[in-house]
């Protein structure tokens, strides 16, 4: 027994004199990073992840989802960056569909528990969220949410504002620290109130969103920084215009084949490729509606980019086709149908009355 004490005594002590990085080779736990050993060495910044776009919009019959599973489901499957809408309704974060009227997905509390657990049970993956603050929630208003279902000790925090794509640090250095969940907000992140809550466009640019032709782009459409040092994100999600009481666009389902395809016109592998030779760097995050539509083209996609080959351990979910029946609806307030929940008849008029006078989009 004193002589195994003495042993650990002596190995710790030796750490303490190597160098930083062969010490976290030595003392490394993660052998697998994101389902990939070739990962664990891998910065952060130069790995392509798959994102599910209003990953929390999910149902059928609906023009306001974007999925058809929830957050378990995206995560089980591959997805590892969970973009988001937060809105405040009754002093409480939910995760709407650009009104809590239009598509009401429920509080971000019960969300992020849904992440947690996952995350609980997946101890060797990094997962991203992409908040967007759509009514200007304070830090701290999302901390206490964090800390509610406990994932302050699972963030990272940046190690100097804003950061560069080449200073990430690896995927297992994360995984091995115990922070391996990224968290970037659009707007109204403060480091000084809560350092993990990262300000998305000093870090990250992206190209365009809301898309009706499918000859996607790679131009920067929004950044706070410089665009050469940053991560960036693709939004490679087709629209298309709907009537709704006036002119809106909504996700383009009949296309979703193509969209989400491995390579053709208008596939995600297309315009990451050549965002990539554009930028000599893939992209860090590949945005998308209907993941599983392609039967999982999509992480063949980021596995192209990475290097390494998809061959999941079990198939992806399958797609849900939407139905006749508008009671399959898994919304709060379904489009097609104006099915309301009672008590939201008032707000539904004014949501109504300021849509009719323009035009309506379904972000």
């Amino acid at each position: 027994m004193h002589f195994s004490n003495a042993r650990v005594a002596l190995s710790t002590a030796l750490l303490a004199f190597l160098p930083s990085s062969l010490a976290l080779s030595l003392s490394r736990r993660a052998t697998v990073c994101n389902g990939h050993e070739e990962f664990c060495d891998r910065s952060y910044g130069n790995v392509s992840f798959v994102g599910a776009h209003n990953s929390y919009a999910v149902g059928t019959n609906n023009l306001a989802t974007n999925q058809d599973y929830d957050v378990t489901q995206q995560l089980n499957d591959g997805i590892r960056m969970l973009q988001m809408q937060a809105h405040m309704q009754n002093d409480v974060i939910h995760l709407c569909h650009s009104s809590c009227v239009l598509y009401d997905g429920g509080t971000l509390e019960d969300y992020l528990t849904k992440v947690k657990t996952w995350m609980d049970a997946n101890t060797n993956d990094v997962v991203t969220l992409l908040i967007v603050n759509s009514d200007g929630a304070t830090p701290s208003q999302f901390d206490s949410v964090f800390q509610s279902v406990g994932l302050t000790d699972l963030s990272y925090t940046p190690t100097s504002s804003p950061m560069v794509y080449t200073d990430w640090p690896t995927l297992g250095s994360m995984i091995d620290g115990g922070n391996r969940l990224v968290t970037f907000m659009d707007s109204g992140a403060d480091s000084t109130q809560v350092s993990y809550i990262i300000d998305e466009f000093t870090n990250m640019w992206e190209t365009a969103y809301d898309v009706t032709d499918p000859t996607f782009d790679c131009n920067v459409n929004r950044t706070k920084g410089d665009s050469s040092t940053q991560l960036y994100t693709i939004n490679h999600f087709l629209d298309e215009e709907v009537s709704v009481i006036a002119t809106s666009v909504a996700p383009d389902k009949d296309a979703l084949n193509t969209t989400n395809a491995a390579s053709g016109d208008g596939s995600l592998g297309e315009q990451a490729s050549e965002c990539g030779v554009q930028y000599g760097r893939s992209p860090n995050f590949m945005l998308v509606d209907f993941y599983e539509y392609g039967g999982g083209s999509v992480f063949e996609v980021a596995a192209t980019l990475n290097g390494v080959t998809y061959a999941p351990s079990s198939p992806i979910a399958t797609p849900i086709p939407d139905t006749t029946d508008s009671s399959t609806s898994s919304s709060s307030a379904t489009i097609s149908t104006f099915s309301v929940p009672p008590g939201l008849w008032a707000g539904l008029g004014t949501f109504v009355s300021g849509t009719i006078m323009g035009v309506w989009t379904i972000l």
